[in-house]
């Protein structure tokens, strides 16, 4: 076993090594230059779709006419407005019936499905050409990283964790699902062979399930790499192996997947394909559990090389929960600013500063004090890559190669104190515009409000003010209500909560998805004393607050108003 993990290691560091290398010294000679690299990435973007509709509507053959940069700038700036999902969503619909050529040439090859701000999730298309450059050629910089950072990082096992490759299909037949699963999926066959489990068991819908079957299978072997972008899936892992553990060894000695989880039949039938009886990992790992009682990842995977999962942004609290469960020397790498809608950038280094992509990507930014006018239309300054000033922070939109135009990112990133070469790197700080989120579940504050509306309205318990708010470290949401019958039970305020936590599943996907993870815990109901809201901004007020400029968002990640409204509360 050790001679195939170290056969297909070297493998994988002479290939990805090359592949991976000539992509690196492109990336490198891009950054060097990132105003160059920007006016001929938008020129190229503008090409590329200036014959579809979009690019027709808004005059992308004239603005190519531009003599300069600056005459590039302020006609792109002046033909096309700054957009979000649902300004692209009649193009997309269009897209998904079969017509092609209306955002860029042709049809997507697939959809990326995540939450938006309706009911209705985005379908990110991705075409051919991003799918090549960003989820092929950059990719494989991501790998050579690794290689560059722990030589010996290919030399065991990999466990990876994505989304299913193929959720379904939209009405022309094009598929949806996980970009990861398909990268992975069709990733070259040597890194295939270091996968402890095979693709299978992205499909297994129960959670508990999944990270079982991952973990029985991972636990068995020498892994070397782990790669899982959000943080709280490693805590819903160990936590598996704390009440798994002694299942795990019965059936890594006999060469089985227990019964005792739900793992459809056909799914079963592939895994127990992969499966032998292993006897003497099964000892080792009994006497691990024998001398440590409960056993780590520093345990069982104590040549473990890299951890690469998000650390910035809300992440810090889950990131303390496995503190010290890993072994000394492992790089616990950023996994870098990555969405559905843009893989913004890499990660390579032992910082948390992403590397952007100004060869492949069109970024345009606004500085932090400026969001809320860009977003009420007023006119504002917007920042090109290479003017972009250390420390400061800003919002980005992204143009790509797979039909978004000026797409408001909605996150708040900060500038990192040195560069990539001459470009700048950047690093997540927060969802902003209403969005919370704990695990990538981007809750916005709309879908809240409207769930709140429709639970009181179906169970007919009328309220007079409300407020959610995200707490990091329980991984949950804490709801407060206002009833205007000030008799309302608390059991009454625990069922109009669980209908207010159905409703959200049902409107955001990225949210039931998380739900049904673990990542996020049953919310919990509070009940508010009468005046609660006129009593908080009073104390606001007193505090130093503007009456005239006060404002409150009803869905928040802030842990001194939460603070505030918990003394607001009836205790029983």
């Amino acid at each position: 076993m050790k001679d195939h993990y170290l056969r297909n290691g070297l493998v994988a560091d002479f290939l990805l090594g090359m592949a991976g290398g000539i992509q690196y010294r492109k990336l490198v000679k891009a950054s060097k230059n990132p105003a160059k690299s920007s006016s001929e990435t938008l020129r190229s973007i503008l090409d590329y779709a200036k014959d579809t509709e979009y690019g027709k509507a808004h005059n992308f053959a004239q603005i190519l006419q531009a003599k300069d940069d600056k005459e590039l700038y302020r006609l792109w700036q002046k033909n096309v407005k700054l957009n979000d999902y649902e300004d692209f969503r009649p193009l997309v619909e269009r897209h998904k019936h079969g017509e092609s050529d209306l955002l860029f040439p042709g049809k997507p090859v697939m959809y990326a499905t995540t939450s938006g701000t309706t009911s209705e999730p985005k379908w990110i298309p991705i075409t051919e050409t991003y799918l090549k450059n960003i989820y092929g050629k950059m990719t494989k910089v991501w790998l050579y990283n690794f290689i560059k950072n722990r030589p010996k990082v290919f030399h065991g096992s990999i466990v990876s964790i994505v989304g299913k490759k193929i959720e379904g299909y939209a009405p022309d037949g094009t598929m949806f699902g996980s970009v990861s699963g398909v990268t992975q999926s069709d990733c070259p066959k040597f890194v295939k062979a270091l996968y402890a489990s095979p693709a299978c068991v992205y499909s297994i819908e129960d959670y508990t399930a999944r990270y079982y079957t991952i973990m029985r299978m991972g636990i068995e072997k020498n892994v070397h790499l782990i790669v899982t972008a959000n943080p709280s899936t490693i805590v819903e892992m160990q936590n598996n192996v704390n009440e798994w553990f002694d299942e795990y060894v019965k059936d890594i000695e006999n060469g089985t997947l227990t019964d005792k989880i739900k793992v459809p039949e056909d799914i079963r039938r592939e895994i127990q394909a992969c499966l032998s009886p292993n006897p003497e990992r099964a000892a080792e790992l009994r006497q691990l559990k024998a001398k440590y009682g409960k056993v780590l990842p520093k345990h069982y995977w104590p040549e473990l090389q890299i951890l690469n999962t998000w650390k910035c942004g809300n992440t810090k609290v889950y990131l303390d929960k496995f503190k010290d469960s890993f072994p000394e020397g492992m790089l616990h790498q950023e996994f870098g600013y990555f969405a559905s809608e843009c893989r913004f950038g890499l990660v390579l280094d032992d910082t948390n500063y992403t590397v952007l992509f100004p060869h492949f990507h069109y970024y345009e930014f606004v500085a932090e004090e400026d969001i809320e006018a860009a977003n009420e239309g007023k006119e504002v300054r917007f920042y090109q890559l290479h003017e972009l000033v250390s420390g400061k922070r800003y919002c980005p939109y992204v143009t790509t190669f797979a039909g978004l135009y000026r797409y408001n990112m909605n996150d708040l990133v900060e500038v990192a104190p040195t560069g990539f070469h001459n470009t700048p790197r950047v690093f997540m700080i927060q969802k902003i515009n209403g969005i919370v989120t704990m695990t990538g579940e981007k809750l916005h504050e709309r879908q809240f409000i409207e769930a709140v509306q429709e639970a009181s309205d179906k169970l007919g318990t009328p309220l007079k003010f409300f407020i959610g708010f995200a707490e990091l470290s329980e991984s949950r949401y804490h709801f407060y209500y206002e009833f205007v019958d000030r008799q309302t039970p608390q059991s009454k305020a625990d069922e109009l909560n669980k209908l207010v936590d159905d409703i959200l599943r049902e409107k955001n996907i990225e949210y039931d998805a998380k739900r049904k993870s673990f990542r996020v815990k049953d919310p919990v109901a509070h009940r508010l004393i009468p005046e609660s809201f006129e009593t908080f901004k009073a104390q606001c007020i007193a505090e130093g607050a503007r009456d005239g400029q006060f404002k409150l968002n009803l869905l928040l990640q802030d842990e001194k108003r939460h603070s505030k409204f918990r003394k607001l509360t009836i205790e029983e």
